[in-house]
């Protein structure tokens, strides 16, 4: 995940964004007994024998910049990238990574051991250079027709949701295996500057916000809980007021931009994204690895 506010709003590369997304498919059967992560109580292993160590209460978040690298054994929950940094790929160690966090203590009430990240953007300005801006879709904004509105705003949010969970989440987990459903897991939406965003008016900010509530509503309708990751800068430069009516407001907040877990913890008490929300979790860098303190 990036880290830390960025200045400006600009376009990412967008020969990057060129590919097609991988069809999304039916999901098969789930197997008969897949290792579930989001029901795991604080004491997940019975033993004969426990150890009368603490156990951390460190959170990590890990993606594609970690493929091949060794990660802690003490993590108490992780969350993992689906995306390789952009909308459109799939993280290339997803299933690694996967298993790895699946093994995370859950020392942390009201933390799910296993969480997951989706990147997110919105490319209408320049969709005419890529193959993934929608030119049809029924949406709360209306019938999408393939223009920089609204509706095809959403309706771009939906399907880079829909691709994420089905082409790249779900064969991952049933790799490993584990449950692929996903009312099983929290998503975060991660927003920084650094993707691909409309910027300059009103009325772009409001385009960037539809794409990002295409994307709940994805994950909502299938029972899977939603929050949103940022830091109140870069919110601001892309979303903007968030209204009351908005799908988004009452989401919870991940913050990052702390300086350690003591910046982190005094971070709980800033205010969240949206309204009604909550601070959940605020990362920091320690040993140029991505830490999470949790505000539950």
């Amino acid at each position: 995940m990036r880290r830390g506010p960025r200045w400006v709003v600009v376009p990412a590369a967008v020969a990057a964004l060129m590919g097609a997304p991988t069809a999304a498919s039916a999901a098969p059967v789930e197997d008969p007994e897949p290792r579930s992560t989001q029901d795991r109580s604080t004491d997940p292993r019975t033993t004969e024998t426990r150890s009368t160590e603490p156990r951390s209460t460190v959170g990590y978040d890990v993606s594609h910049p970690q493929c091949g690298a060794d990660l802690p054994e003490d993590a108490a929950f992780a969350v993992v990238g689906v995306n390789g940094g952009l909308a459109t790929r799939t993280n290339p160690c997803l299933a690694e990574q996967l298993e790895w966090a699946a093994d995370s203590s859950g020392a942390v009430r009201g933390q799910p051991p296993l969480q997951l990240y989706l990147n997110t953007a919105n490319p209408g300005r320049v969709r005419d250079l890529v193959t993934t801006w929608p030119d049809d879709g029924e949406t709360p904004y209306g019938d999408c027709d393939g223009g920089n509105s609204m509706a095809c705003s959403w309706q771009y949010g939906w399907e880079r949701a829909q691709t994420s969970v089905q082409s790249f989440f779900r064969p991952a987990a049933r790799s490993v295996p584990l449950d692929s459903r996903a009312d099983k897991y929290t998503w975060w939406l991660d927003v920084e500057t650094m993707n691909t965003w409309q910027a300059g008016s009103d009325d772009a900010l409001a385009r960037n916000r539809a794409t990002l509530e295409g994307m709940t509503e994805y994950l909502t309708e299938r029972d899977g809980e939603v929050g949103l990751y940022s830091t109140g800068y870069q919110w601001g430069r892309i979303v903007g007021e968030v209204p009351e009516d908005s799908p988004l407001a009452g989401l919870p907040s991940w913050l990052a931009g702390a300086d350690d877990r003591a910046d982190a913890r005094d971070r709980c008490d800033e205010d969240p994204l949206v309204p009604d929300g909550r601070v959940s979790m605020v990362q920091y860098i320690e040993d140029d690895l991505d830490h999470n303190h949790s505000c539950r």
